[in-house]
């Protein structure tokens, strides 16, 4: 009985052994690879001036589920801080070789359902810009027009964010 419970003790560990020496194969392509946009996809400290006073709020930029050459600018909610601004979620096209980018005429407005945007001039420059910190970063650009305010143009200016303390706002 003694040496029975051995050979299945000696069967199990060498069936253990043979199933970790399999399951370490990483099958297939390990490499996830990315999305088209990732290059100027991040997030930003942008320089928002409404009435005379200014304030950094942290916006994103990220690609759309197309997986082509259109993003989103996301202010995550935060420009209803004070100063009070304009909310602004907002798809728009991209240029890959120069990162200057625009949005349709009348883009819906995510982040404020019942206005449109129009975003112009807008453009991101590689390591053009520099953090709060004096590290040189990305700098991102860009002026929007907000359907309720027809013919007030709202500019937008900042850097790329770079996680350290000193850089963040």
């Amino acid at each position: 009985m003694k040496n029975f419970k051995n050979n299945i003790i000696k069967i199990l560990c060498g069936i253990l052994i043979s199933l970790s020496f399999a399951s370490c194969d990483a099958g297939g392509d390990p490499e996830p690879g990315g999305t088209t946009t990732q290059d100027f996809a991040g997030d930003w400290f942008i320089n928002v001036k409404v009435e005379g006073v200014s304030k950094f709020i942290r916006f994103s930029t990220y690609n759309t589920s197309a997986n082509d050459n259109t993003m989103f600018i996301d202010d995550n909610g935060l420009s209803q801080t004070k100063p009070t601004s304009q909310l602004l979620k907002a798809k728009y096209s991209i240029n890959m070789k120069d990162g200057s980018f625009i949005s349709d005429v009348n883009t819906a407005n995510l982040r404020q359902t019942s206005k449109t945007v129009t975003i112009t001039n807008g453009k991101i420059e590689k390591m053009g810009g520099t953090s709060r910190g004096g590290h040189t970063v990305d700098r991102i650009s860009f002026t929007v027009e907000y359907s309720n305010e027809p013919g007030v143009k709202y500019d937008y200016v900042g850097t790329k964010r770079t996680g350290f303390k000193e850089d963040e706002y």
